[in-house]
């Protein structure tokens, strides 16, 4: 029996090509307009190779619409994403790929089992009825739920269910994966077997953008963390540097250090 990348397979890993397991982000300079409004202003930065890269911004910021542009859901007003070199707007195919989104809501068939729903996700990325078996029960395995693979998951909580959606991500083992809010409303548990297994994918070589709006998720998961608000980039850097940035003034407790200094540039008002 061969060890495989997520645990062990009867017939061996699922790989990807060798130059395509670890890649690189450039976003370049990405705008979106709905009529008048201006929902992304112009968003630049990278990401590295293996990096966990958070985005952190209040309702509204423009996250989720950098998301969708970034894995071409959106077509933006203007600018690009390439993916080691290469664009999501002129190559979108051979991009898509490569990609991998657990989106902020739970995206499930709720009467096929957990192991139905990965299949079946598997056969859009057509992967053949061989490994889509083998690429299920090992991601059933790495999320902590292969005893539950023959229930319906309309019976799994919150949390199986994110769990449940982050694997069908993962089917078809992309170099880059976008995680927009993965852990709302799930229970302690789930929430650390979810950070359990991105930092497990961190250490494979999977390059992440991971965005939230709970501060200590990213403190704990993140290499370098961009705050967002009103579609633009207002702070990026490593958490020490942003921790830097606040008032030198104030006597602030570590573990809510970033939660102030993101109070400090978006402000204290309720956003819906």
């Amino acid at each position: 029996m061969q060890e495989s990348i997520l645990g062990t397979s009867k017939t061996g890993p699922i790989h990807l090509p060798k130059d395509e397991r670890s890649v690189e982000v450039e976003i370049q300079n990405l705008v979106k307009t709905f009529g008048k409004h201006e929902a992304v202003k112009g968003v630049s930065f990278t990401i590295g190779k293996s990096e966990i890269f958070g985005l952190l911004g209040p309702n509204g910021a423009g996250k989720s619409t950098t998301i969708n542009m970034m894995c071409g859901y959106l077509q933006p007003t203007s600018g690009d994403t390439l993916i080691n070199g290469r664009s999501i707007a002129r190559e979108p195919r051979q991009v898509k790929r490569i990609i991998g989104v657990v989106p902020q809501e739970i995206a499930l068939y709720n009467d096929l089992t957990a192991l139905e729903n990965l299949e079946f996700f598997g056969e859009i990325y057509s992967l053949s009825s061989k490994k889509r078996r083998v690429r299920a029960e090992e991601l059933l395995h790495f999320v902590g739920l292969y005893d539950r693979r023959k229930e319906s998951v309309k019976t799994f909580s919150g949390g199986m269910q994110r769990r449940i959606n982050m694997a069908i991500a993962l089917m078809h083992q992309p170099a880059f994966l976008m995680m927009d809010e993965p852990t709302v409303g799930v229970d302690p548990q789930s929430r650390e077997h979810i950070f359990d297994a991105i930092e497990k994918l961190r250490d494979q070589g999977t390059t992440i953008l991971y965005t939230t709006h709970y501060m200590e998720e990213a403190e704990r998961l993140c290499n370098r963390i961009a705050i967002m608000d009103e579609g633009r980039i207002i702070a990026l850097g490593t958490l020490e540097q942003l921790l830097a940035m606040r008032d030198q003034n104030r006597e602030v407790q570590r573990p809510h250090g970033l939660q102030e200094l993101f109070i400090q540039l978006t402000g204290k008002t309720l956003r819906d």
